[in-house]
């Protein structure tokens, strides 16, 4: 189910809530917590926790009913018609608010951590070329992509880095 919800068409892709979505769909009593997280992807728990709240407060997951008092368990929702209806909407509130984020506590990273790459461009593309230019950042994405269910794959020093593409024409005014 989530693999329709994240990567169906030009959406873009938050590799963390991606990985917890993908994580959650895959559980055999279908609930996880952060700490459960962390360790299957390799992460921290306090990044999990808050990829966990924010993925909720968008209606994608709920919590569900503690077994011991002082876990907090996450499932996906009971109701899934609710979230299949806007998760391009979704998906972009999320970005923004990462991105948000990211800027608000840029100067708390490691020195070698606080520059980022994100630019904007108007270029003057076919519907061809531009399905064209958005398969290109897909492939040269997906050579990443086993880094996240995998840690012996990443590199010393490497983080989750939030990736956002967003292609679309720019309609007159």
């Amino acid at each position: 189910m989530t693999e329709d919800l994240v990567r169906t068409g030009p959406l873009p892709e938050h590799a963390v809530r991606t990985a917890l979505l993908d994580l959650l769909a895959e559980r055999e009593h279908g609930t996880v917590t952060s700490t459960e997280a962390a360790a299957r992807l390799g992460l921290s728990s306090g990044l999990c926790s808050f990829h966990l709240r924010q993925l909720a407060r968008y209606g994608l997951i709920e919590e569900a009913p503690a077994t011991d008092g002082r876990a907090r368990p996450w499932r996906l929702p009971t109701q899934p018609d609710a979230v299949e209806g806007g998760f391009g909407e979704l998906a972009r509130g999320l970005e923004d608010e990462s991105y948000q984020h990211w800027l608000a506590r840029r100067a708390e990273a490691p020195a070698e951590w606080r520059q980022d790459e994100a630019f904007s461009a108007v270029v003057y593309l076919t519907p061809e070329e531009l399905a064209a230019v958005g398969e290109e950042v897909r492939r040269t994405l997906a050579r990443y992509r086993g880094r996240e269910t995998d840690p012996a794959a990443r590199p010393a020093g490497a983080r989750p880095v939030a990736a956002v593409t967003r292609l679309f024409p720019l309609l007159d005014q």
